[in-house]
């Protein structure tokens, strides 16, 4: 007993220095007045910023829907095949992450501005320019391209671990290929599932540097008022700090629900 407690030692301080610490700072700031006087009035003054709110939540659902429809075929495809090719395609999944985020991030940029390629390539055939940069559908676009490979990795872990009988047996009992995936490989891909959607929606939710490269000053989103209130002209950290403390708060009730949900139905196949 002693020896893990000596053994976790630089564990917990290493998460008292850079995860609790932070979070008291946080707390402290968001609850207090530049005199470190008590006020409620960082937190009583968000109202104003609802609209950003609803927008990173609306934004960050959309782009984490999308994920998990496009994740979910991708992820049993490669989970069928052979252990060579599975390390192959993984390869390719993972090679765009080897990337700079920002650089990543940029070439979107490139490609979606008014004389960007794809622009330059529908004008071949006498369509466009369209607007794509600086809207709503280029941020969601931006989220799901940095962020589609966290979500087909959990789902991949566990569609390796259904066996081929399972599918086989649904389908001898007369379940059609809907009936395979929405009673037999939904539910047991559902850890991957809750996951995969935490894992996407999380930052999402939380980001500032697609929002600014990839919706202008148009697409304003949590992110970006935090990290306006700390970095830009209208510095307010005691303000920041009550924004980042909702957020937080948000981030933690979305999770504790979906965990919550996916428990449940873990129970209700056992039963």
């Amino acid at each position: 007993m002693i020896k893990t407690r000596i053994v976790s030692l630089p564990y917990l301080v290493w998460m008292a220095i850079f995860i609790v610490a932070p979070l008291v700072m946080v707390c402290f700031y968001a609850f207090t007045t530049p005199d470190g006087a008590l006020t409620f009035d960082n937190l009583s003054g968000l109202g104003r910023y609802m609209p950003v709110f609803t927008r990173s939540i609306w934004l960050a659902a959309i782009a984490t829907v999308i994920c998990l429809v496009l994740a979910f075929p991708l992820a049993f495809i490669i989970s069928r095949m052979s252990e060579s090719k599975q390390s192959m395609m993984l390869l390719f999944l993972l090679l765009p992450m080897w990337m700079n985020f920002l650089l990543r991030t940029y070439a979107w940029m490139s490609l979606l501005e008014n004389n960007g390629l794809i622009n330059r390539l529908l004008g071949l055939v006498h369509l466009g320019p369209f607007q794509m940069i600086n809207t709503q559908g280029a941020v969601v676009l931006g989220m799901v391209y940095n962020y589609l490979p966290f979500m087909i990795l959990p789902l991949y872990s566990v569609m390796t671990k259904i066996d081929n009988s399972i599918i086989e047996a649904a389908e001898d009992l007369g379940a059609g290929r809907l009936g395979v995936i929405s009673r037999v490989l939904v539910p047991l891909s559902m850890p991957g599932i809750t996951t995969g959607i935490i894992m996407v929606f999380v930052p999402s939710i939380s980001t500032f540097i697609i929002s600014r490269m990839l919706g202008g000053g148009d697409t304003l989103l949590v992110g970006d008022l935090i990290e306006m209130q700390f970095l830009g002209n209208a510095y307010n950290p005691h303000l920041g700090s009550a924004m980042a403390l909702v957020l937080m708060v948000l981030v933690l009730l979305f999770m504790s629900l979906t965990g919550t949900s996916s428990d449940e139905e873990m129970e209700d196949m056992l039963i």
